[in-house]
């Protein structure tokens, strides 16, 4: 090795260090030991998911004041009845079918196998990584807001939102590239202070209103010019609802982390029902505490704050909380408040960041839909961290510029996961949980279409996310298309004795359509093959059929059994794909026996081009030179290689 190479070997080293198929490791903003991970008890896990779901009030208010104005209080109130009769049972159902922590994607994959289910989800990764990337950036976002307007903040960051924003960005991706330490810790202090300072603003922010009862007066006064009747104003809340959108957000997050709650000595795999209690804790607790503080911060926002302060520029912008802090409390207190969400907003990034490093380990290399450094933490690190400074760049850090792709993200994978569970109800024979489900899944379906069309950039920028995940999944998906894709093989007894007796001399095995099954067929493929290959008439055959139950997985465990047709020796397995195990099981009966096999088969008929996309989309196609080019690419050493003959 020159000296040349290694500072790049190095470097590829250091990056692909943590390479894992399983994402158990990233349930939340920490790096976990390898083996025994330490579980908390379900309300620790709760500060955990609420550095992303309790940060929003950050925002939230100033959001909701924009988009409904005075009637910011009767929307939040929409969006509150909708989260507790609507988003809280949905993800309880969830926890209880998904205790792992995949969450409702994981249960629509189930819902909906073979091609059409994967594209499926991964439109909603597409969704996910939007959700994840816009909280990452829209928090930072507003921690820069925060930190900017504070009156004691250096007159140098005035106007430089977009790069303290950036900074926070890059610290964030700085943390994970280093590896986090464990961190729960960390995130009930965050989230014990920041509900505590919040709670302090929110009593003083009521007895301002109390002492001057005339702001509740010149309040409902302006509602009642601005929309006339009580039918009027509750209408136009309905409509409004969907701009309110990322008060929702932190439900696909809690049912993530569910790994870490620490179930009953009782639990089993299978069924984790101490866990899933705790998750159900969990989302139902935090659904309660962030239901009171967005009532009680969009009405004293709304009843104390002008208009115009709202606006972009204005001192409440993407800040109305802090703005009452400051009002009301003093710039000591209000500074206090500003470290104290500034580190949430950040924390609520590195939660997200833990999101899609739990999220893309977990689906794509399954897939076969990725690279395979996506497998490894590092890279991904610098993936998302680049995309996110993209994202922040695009939008300048407005907080209200990417608040319509956040709420898509949001509203897409709550209704996902409505459809979900109302599905799941529906086959288990639930009626009555079914039709309520799918009432559930209409609002949030209508609430999506309703953001979408009011708000078309969300999509927009979804869309990219998108298309970005289906062109590399492809792209990928071809590339890796001649790897061996065969987790394991084994033999149940008859198959085991077939292989052990042809052992005896060469093994000859013949690739057979496992469609034809009849003695016949057996006979004169049999034949056909001694003939034209000149195999002597004392040397046995095995016939290997592989029947294609699935060709939209990628790597499967292959079980071979045996079966015996009259004289003829058959080998039969179930995959997802034919040339792939056919090699796999070539290169496993070399290395259990210590013979080199050989296999046989015919042309295929047909255009070659034609078959090779059969190959790749069903599996199956080009069986004789694809079988080739993956015992080519997985035995370097010819003479180790099993012969491949065609007739």
């Amino acid at each position: 090795m020159t000296t040349t190479d290694r500072p790049a070997t190095r470097l590829r080293s250091w990056l692909l260090a943590d390479i894992t198929e399983e994402p158990a490791g990233h349930q939340g903003p920490f790096r976990s030991p390898p083996k025994e991970e330490h579980k908390h008890p379900w309300w620790k896990v709760m500060c955990l998911t609420g550095v992303d779901y309790f940060s929003t009030l950050g925002y939230q208010p100033g959001i909701a004041a924009l988009a409904a104005g005075v009637l910011s209080p009767l929307a939040t109130l929409v969006l509150v009845a909708l989260t507790l009769l609507g988003a809280l049972p949905v993800y309880r159902r969830v926890a209880a079918e998904s205790p792992r922590g995949a969450g409702s994607i994981a249960m629509l994959a189930r819902l909906l196998p073979r091609w059409g289910g994967k594209i499926f989800v991964l439109v909603l990764l597409g969704f996910a990584a939007t959700d994840f990337i816009i909280t990452m950036t829209l928090s930072a976002a507003d921690g820069a807001a925060h930190l900017v307007e504070n009156p004691f903040a250096p007159e140098a960051l005035q106007g430089r939102n977009l790069l303290v924003t950036l900074v926070l960005l890059g610290l964030l991706a700085a943390v994970f590239l280093k590896g986090f330490a464990e961190a729960i810790g960390i995130a009930v202090a965050l989230v014990g202070v920041y509900l505590a300072l919040n709670l302090v603003v929110m009593v003083a922010g009521l007895w301002h209103v109390a002492t001057a009862p005339s702001l509740v007066t010149d309040w409902t006064s302006a509602m009642t010019t601005q929309h006339g009747s009580p039918w009027m104003m509750i209408a136009i809340s309905l409509l409004v609802f969907p701009k309110l959108a990322l008060g929702l957000s932190g439900f696909e997050t809690g049912v993530a982390v569910m790994p870490q709650i620490n179930g009953d000595p009782s639990d089993t795999d299978s069924a984790p029902r101490g866990r899933i209690r705790g998750a159900r804790h969990l989302l139902t607790t935090s659904a309660l505490i962030m239901s009171a503080f967005l009532v009680v911060s969009s009405f004293i926002t709304t009843v104390l704050i002008p208009a115009n302060e709202f606006e972009a520029g204005g001192a409440a912008n993407g800040r109305a909380l802090a703005y009452l802090a400051h009002e009301y409390l003093g710039n000591v207190f209000g500074t206090v408040y500003d470290v104290s969400t500034i580190a949430i907003l950040w924390f609520a990034g590195a939660s997200a960041m833990a999101g899609l490093l739990n999220l893309v380990p977990r689906y794509l290399p399954r897939f076969g839909m990725a690279p395979d450094w996506a497998r490894a933490v590092r890279p991904l690190v610098l993936v998302f961290a680049a995309v996110a400074f993209g994202i922040t760049w695009y939008f300048d850090a407005s907080v209200d510029a990417q608040g319509a792709a956040y709420a898509t993200g949001v509203l897409v994978l709550i209704t996902s996961a409505a459809v979900a569970v109302t599905i799941s109800a529906h086959r288990r024979g639930q009626r009555r949980k079914s039709v309520g489900f799918g009432v559930v899944a209409a609002i949030f379906l209508y609430t999506t279409v309703a953001n979408v069309f009011e708000r078309p950039e969300g999509v927009q920028v979804a869309t990219l996310f998108i298309l970005a995940i289906l062109l590399v999944s492809f792209a990928s998906r071809f590339q890796r298309a001649f790897e061996l894709r065969a987790e394991s093989v084994s033999y149940d007894a008859t198959a085991w004795q077939f292989v052990e007796e042809a052992a005896r001399g060469t093994i000859h095995i013949v690739a057979h359509d496992a469609r034809e099954r009849d003695s016949a067929e057996y006979r004169r493929k049999a034949a056909e093959q001694r003939r034209e290959s000149h195999l002597p008439e004392d040397q046995p055959i095995l016939f290997l059929e592989v029947n294609v139950r699935d060709s939209s997985e990628f790597a499967t465990k292959l079980r071979v059994h045996g079966r015996q047709r009259d004289e003829h020796r058959i080998l039969w397995v179930n995959s997802a794909v034919i040339p792939n195990s056919i090699a796999a099981i070539l290169l496993d009966i070399r290395d259990r026996t210590g013979s080199v096999p050989h296999v046989y088969f015919e042309w295929t008929e047909g255009d070659p081009i034609a078959n090779l996309l059969r190959f790749l989309f069903i599996g199956q196609g080009e069986e004789a030179p694809v079988t080739r080019e993956v015992l080519r690419r997985a035995e370097p050493d010819p003479s180790r290689r099993p012969h491949v003959h065609v007739g």
